[in-house]
């Protein structure tokens, strides 16, 4: 048997914000419900659920997957929890596709959760401690100072200046206003990017996603259910996920080549042979400012240190030829980590749908790409839908 259409049917999002009082597990249940009620299913019509979440010490709470199982509508269902760091959001996705497109299961709920704000210990504990212990432990590495290393070498590779980077900060939180989820949706200026605290140099305060509590949810249909179930499926058209060496020293860091490869995987797919013309909207990962750019150059949306030029010269607009972020991204939406991928997910499902509200981008986009990356700067995970 070949491989079977998957669409998505239904979405759900919980506002990004920092909360003292629901627990993970009671954010798994709010977007899963919204998921649920958005195409009137049931957990009863759910085959399958597959819950991405950030290793147990990021929330503390140990044996985490089967702790917000029940949060999520997996118990005494088939269950997968996965983790691939930042990448999550857009591979728990993939999880779910493959489980329906193999003819398994004709009905998967996709959750993605985080709790953030009230994490003991401090995800940097879990940082300092996953790389290599003999070549890179060493220098006591921490996540700013990582990518302010790979921001550099971005930004001396091509001559890019600060002023281009902050530019996505003004783009995208600028976008998160119109979120009714956004925790950090706002107007502002490159000054104001600039004039923001030096975290480590180059990154800016104001080019940093905050920390950030949510979940987000999608229910993922075979065609034949999508089509009974709603008039306007949106379908997973392309999938893609790769791993590059963890070892980031011995990488040129100016160019994400495991994006690359992932997109290609995907459409390849998707059939989509060349990606600035055919894709209409993409949500590229941004939880720093310089990234957005740097993953539109990895999915060939533009060439290699061109994405700085599309930004200035408003292409990645929302109503510019090709919006990037229109939901505001992590910059401005927020990074709940595992959550903060399926949201990508989320924006094209609605945007496709021409229901995205005052996000909506302007004409009838038909075909979109999400991309999240993550763990020791090497994931690469790209998903392609189809109106």
């Amino acid at each position: 048997m070949g491989m079977r259409r998957v669409a998505v049917i239904g979405a759900g999002m919980t506002r990004f914000v920092r909360r003292a009082k629901e627990t993970p597990k009671e954010l798994s249940f709010e977007a899963t419900r919204m998921a649920l009620d958005s195409c009137e299913m049931t957990r009863d019509d759910i085959d399958c659920v597959v819950h991405g979440t950030a290793p147990d010490a990021f929330d503390g709470v140990h044996m985490k997957a089967e702790y917000l199982c029940d949060g999520s509508g997996g118990v005494g269902k088939p269950y997968t929890r996965n983790y691939v760091g930042g990448g999550t959001g857009v591979f728990a996705p993939i999880q779910g596709w493959y489980h329906i497109a193999s003819g398994m299961f004709d009905t998967c709920l996709v959750v993605c959760e985080e709790k953030m704000s009230s994490c003991q210990p401090h995800p940097q504990g879990a940082f300092l401690t996953i790389f290599d212990h003999t070549t890179e432990r060493a220098l006591g590495p921490n996540l700013l100072w990582i990518f302010a290393l790979e921001m550099n070498r971005y930004m001396q590779t091509h001559g890019i200046t600060l002023e281009e980077i902050a530019a996505v900060s003004v783009q995208n939180k600028g976008n998160a206003l119109d979120h009714p989820c956004a925790q950090l949706g706002k107007k502002t200026t490159v000054k104001e990017v600039l004039e923001s605290e030096v975290l480590a140099w180059p990154v800016h305060r104001e080019m940093v996603s905050p920390t950030s509590d949510g979940a987000v949810a999608l229910v993922l249909a075979s065609e034949e259910v999508a089509r009974r179930a709603t008039p306007k499926p949106v379908w997973i058209d392309g999938v893609g996920w790769t791993l590059d060496t963890a070892y980031w020293c011995t990488r040129d860091l100016y160019y994400p080549r495991y994006v690359e490869t992932a997109a290609r995987m995907a459409y390849d797919m998707a059939g989509i042979t060349e990606p600035d013309r055919q894709i209409d909207i993409a949500e590229p990962y941004d939880p720093f400012a310089y990234k957005m750019l740097h993953h539109m150059e990895g999915l060939m949306l533009c060439g290699k240190g061109q994405a700085p030029k599309l930004v200035a010269d408003g292409v990645t607009a929302r109503h510019g030829r090709l919006p990037c972020c229109p939901s505001g991204g992590l910059l401005g939406v927020g990074n709940p980590i595992a959550a903060a991928g399926l949201m990508k997910i989320a924006e094209l499902f609605w945007q496709l749908r021409g229901e995205a509200g005052k996000r909506q981008v302007p004409g009838t986009p038909r075909k979109g790409v999400a991309q999240a990356w993550g763990d020791l700067m090497q994931v690469g995970t790209v998903v392609v839908m189809g109106a």
